[in-house]
């Protein structure tokens, strides 16, 4: 149930707030609204994800990142911005677009969604994905810009490599079929990044100006988590690394979009090399509670794998 809000409480702005597998908008929506929250939710199109907005308490908003205009109305009247979009060549843009504004309208906060991997990143050092440097640019420019800024950075999510890029195989084959190598990783789900976010949100002018690095609490190999897959499905899961080379030609004539695929290649080879062994306690910190196992994932989306065996 919805908390009440204060007549005279500003919105806080979500960008994102449809969301995608993945996102964190829409979700943070929700639990922002729950705790009483007036929240403005930013949407590309009206839809039917627009009016389940409405239907959480939300006020909807339409507009694309890159419009100035349309973020001068989004941003109009608010203290408190989140920033966060999905993986984009626009990125970059977008970011400069909505800094821009939130700078004119005097936010009192602005908290970004980025990358971990930006924590390994300098002016000589980037990696071969292309969003990557452009979340690391992108947090140059809002440093430059002086606005009151929190960073948060997630790992890798689980509904991107695991439900996105895995599930028909672990369905299909009993295979969790990754090119991730021998390289150890700590995914998280959407979910705890969207309630660490919220517990910022809550009162974000008191973390102005830090940085949170979220992952999940167990920092494994693939073989660990294809032995935590088939403990939930009651059936044999192994693992196979697959090829980069031949994931990055199957990705491709799936037609996605160019930039995510060399972000996603980009991430799996980082974790080849053992880049995303991390392992932090930041969500349990400012949360209260620890961030959600991989086994835990597994069973709450079960049936996206093929179901539990009856046998």
């Amino acid at each position: 149930m919805s908390g009440n809000k204060e007549p005279d409480q500003k919105p806080v702005l979500v960008t994102g707030a449809a969301g995608d597998v993945g996102g964190i908008g829409r979700t943070l929506t929700q639990l922002l609204c729950e705790r009483g929250l007036r929240v403005r939710a930013l949407v590309r199109r009206e839809d039917e994800r627009a009016e389940a907005l409405r239907a959480m308490g939300a006020e909807v908003v339409q507009g694309d990142l890159t419009d100035l205009e349309a973020m001068h109305r989004a941003v109009e009247g608010c203290d408190h911005v989140y920033f966060g979009m999905s993986v984009s060549p626009q990125y970059l843009e977008a970011t400069v677009n909505m800094a821009a504004v939130a700078l004119h309208h005097r936010v009192k906060a602005f908290v970004n969604m980025s990358q971990m991997t930006v924590t390994q990143m300098d002016i000589r050092s980037t990696t071969p994905s292309p969003q990557h440097k452009q979340h690391w640019l992108a947090e140059q420019a809002l440093a430059w810009s002086g606005l009151p800024v929190v960073n948060v950075r997630p790992t890798v999510f689980m509904e991107g490599f695991f439900l996105r890029f895995a599930a028909s195989g672990i369905k299909r084959n009993g295979e969790l079929a990754l090119p991730m190598g021998c390289g150890k990783t700590s995914p998280i789900s959407a979910f705890d990044v969207a309630r660490t976010v919220a517990a910022i949100m809550s009162d974000p002018v008191a973390h102005i100006g830090r940085i949170y690095n979220l992952t999940g609490p167990q920092c494994e190999d693939l073989e660990f988590y294809a032995k935590e897959f088939a403990a939930v499905l009651g059936r044999p899961i192994v693992y196979r690394d697959i090829d980069p080379e031949s994931w990055k030609n199957k990705l491709i004539k799936y037609e996605l979009p160019r930039h995510l695929i060399d972000h996603v290649t980009a991430m799996a080879q980082l974790n080849r090399e053992g880049r995303y062994e991390r392992l932090t306690d930041d969500v349990e910190r400012l949360t209260g509670t620890p961030a959600m196992s991989l086994r835990s994932f597994a069973q709450a989306h079960a049936e996206s794998f093929g179901g539990v065996s009856k046998e």
